[in-house]
């Protein structure tokens, strides 16, 4: 693991949440191997606009660090959730979708244990039902927990990540019939990207919501689960439209409400 250490408090304080509001943990590693101080502020910035998210459309967000070889707790954390949402962040690990290749170009961050960890809780969440979100990493993984397969670097990159800045502007295809479409109301979008990884396959228990102009998978979302969203692109980006993130996060947290008045 690296040396840098991230100090999880400014995920810890509730002010200004509703009491009242679902638990809604978000599972996200703040450390993996490799990780400079540039990724670390990435990723502290994605996890804290998304917490803000969550807490803007009346949920209650709470940490579960993927990369904490302890978890105290945080198995708690999602046996009492009402809604769950995976995050971005390192490569998945090979050996979790049976590829045994030399390691893909580019490849960074990997720690099969977190991968592991965030693919047994996406098992378990869909099996009781629960509103989940997988964004980016997230959404490897739900495709990985379903048994689909991933590409491990896309050799046409530049549609879908910048160098300096990583993050760009995509255009992506949203089917007609899909939740996501349903949700922004429309079947195109200008959203937020930088991945060198994609779901290449998907298994039956899943369908694909969403391509990129190349006909990469960019969303995908469950085929008989109430409410199953996995999307590529970053919502919770600093540049990424904060209206789409509003009602993405928003179905989210209404998806939970439901939950928890049909389970009363």
């Amino acid at each position: 693991m690296p040396d840098l250490v991230v100090d999880p408090t400014p995920f810890l304080d509730t002010a200004g949440e509703d009491p009242a509001g679902p638990m809604i943990p978000l599972v996200v590693s703040l450390t993996f191997p490799g990780m400079d101080r540039g990724a670390h502020e990435l990723q502290d910035s994605f996890t804290r606009i998304a917490f803000a998210a969550v807490r803007a459309a009346g949920g209650r967000p709470r940490l579960v660090d993927s990369a904490d070889p302890d978890r105290t707790g945080q198995r708690e954390l999602l046996a009492d959730a009402d809604a769950v949402v995976f995050l971005g962040g390192g490569d998945v690990a090979g050996s979790c979708y049976g590829y045994s290749g030399p390691p893909p170009a580019n490849e960074y961050g990997v720690d099969q244990r977190a991968d592991e960890f965030c693919i047994a809780a996406i098992r378990e969440g869909v099996a009781r039902d629960l509103p989940t979100l997988a964004i980016c990493r997230g959404s490897q993984l739900l495709a990985v927990a379903f048994g689909g397969t991933l590409i491990g670097d896309i050799e046409n990159w530049p549609l879908h990540r910048g160098r300096s800045p990583l993050f760009i502007d995509e255009e992506v295809l949203l089917d007609a019939d899909s939740e996501i479409a349903r949700i922004l109301g429309r079947t195109r979008a200008t959203v937020r990207n930088g991945h060198h990884q994609a779901v290449a396959t998907v298994g039956p228990e899943l369908r694909v919501s969403a391509r990129a102009h190349d006909g990469i998978i960019e969303g995908t979302e469950h085929r008989t689960a109430t409410w199953v969203v996995g999307m590529q692109w970053h919502p919770e980006e600093p540049a990424a439209d904060a209206g789409d993130r509003a009602l993405i996060f928003g179905e989210l947290v209404h998806r939970a409400r439901e939950r928890i008045a049909r389970t009363a």
